[in-house]
């Protein structure tokens, strides 16, 4: 009988206590804030895969989505209106983790004198947003809410980063956008509504992490100890969140990877929530899938992707969450 190399055995034991094998991983990140950004500064990503993880950032959804797509980047995180789109468009991905349930962390903030004080007077307004990202199905989501007419409504396609520019300069009259921007406009804005209310109004979203396909077959123990490491920090928040809000280190940390001030950081952390990763197991089935299928019907038809996929199951896995839980 041949002898296993000791390579054979590192990489048999690897699999086996579910440790991922050291290489370099390229992962997109965007300026959202949760609770994952502390593991992400403080390299626990890295200690618990053995990967060399190069973080990239993005400032929108659409933009990881174009990285995903070109191969240079496997991992990315992006809303759940991206990832609609994507789907839809049948780029080989799937949604492994739940980073965020979306609430009041995305507004739609009015200017002070911009003579909005109600849905209706957005009726010829320059209102800036993201094209294709939760906030811009959210946007959306709430004009059909409020019938107001999408087609009046003067909807300018902006990065967050030129939202807030556009904004100082007083080149828009509305935006709805996730921070740093967010807290940018509301020092001289009024919120009209947040995604916590417009999920209310049945429009979910959410912020998650996709794998390509290709990648997550060859590098399973990788994704399982990614989940872990989000899991747990997302327990430790849940066990008391004023606390880990409260706390300097914490804090700081997120707003060195965000962009956004520490005192924006405390107080828009509430305004998710993070599921655990056996909520995660149950909601990375049904719930989620319904959730993508209902956001891809609507963006169809509101002319913003050309076709749909008959199911948005294959899009979606709960494989990764359940293995970290083991």
């Amino acid at each position: 009988m041949t002898r296993p190399t000791l390579t054979a055995l590192f990489v048999s034991l690897a699999f086996a206590s579910g440790i991922a094998l050291a290489e370099d991983v390229t992962i997109a990140y965007q300026t959202g804030v949760d609770p994952s950004k502390v593991p992400q500064a403080n390299g626990e990503y890295e200690k618990a895969t053995g990967a060399k993880i190069n973080w990239r950032k993005f400032e929108s959804g659409a933009e990881v989505v174009a990285a995903v797509a070109s191969g240079d980047v496997p991992i990315g995180n992006i809303g759940s209106s991206p990832l609609a789109a994507a789907a839809s468009r049948g780029l080989p991905i799937q949604t492994f983790l739940i980073t965020g349930v979306i609430g009041e962390s995305e507004a739609l903030v009015v200017r002070n004198g911009s003579n909005i004080s109600k849905p209706a007077d957005l009726a010829g307004k320059k209102v800036a947003v993201p094209y294709v990202s939760t906030t811009h199905y959210s946007l959306l989501a709430a004009l059909k809410h409020w019938k107001v007419d999408a087609s009046k409504v003067n909807i300018l396609n902006l990065r967050p980063s030129e939202i807030a520019a556009a904004w100082q300069r007083g080149d828009i009259d509305a935006a709805y956008v996730w921070d740093p921007a967010l807290g940018k406009v509301k020092a001289s804005g009024k919120v009209l509504t947040s995604s916590a209310e417009v999920s209310k109004w049945g429009a979910p979203t959410y912020d998650l992490w996709i794998v390509r396909k290709d990648f997550a077959e060859k590098n399973p123990a990788f994704l399982k100890q990614f989940a872990k490491v989000t899991g747990a920090v997302f327990d430790r928040y849940n066990k008391d969140p004023k606390a880990f809000a409260n706390d300097a280190a914490n804090v700081e940390k997120i707003a060195r990877l965000t962009g956004s001030k520490p005192e924006e950081v405390a107080a828009l952390l509430p305004g998710n929530k993070y599921p655990s990763l056996k909520e995660q197991s149950a909601l990375l089935q049904k719930p989620f899938v319904k959730a993508v299928t209902d956001t891809a019907a609507f963006l169809k038809s509101q002319g913003k992707v050309d076709s749909l996929q008959p199911d948005y199951a294959p899009f979606v896995t709960n494989q990764f969450v359940n293995a970290a839980q083991k």
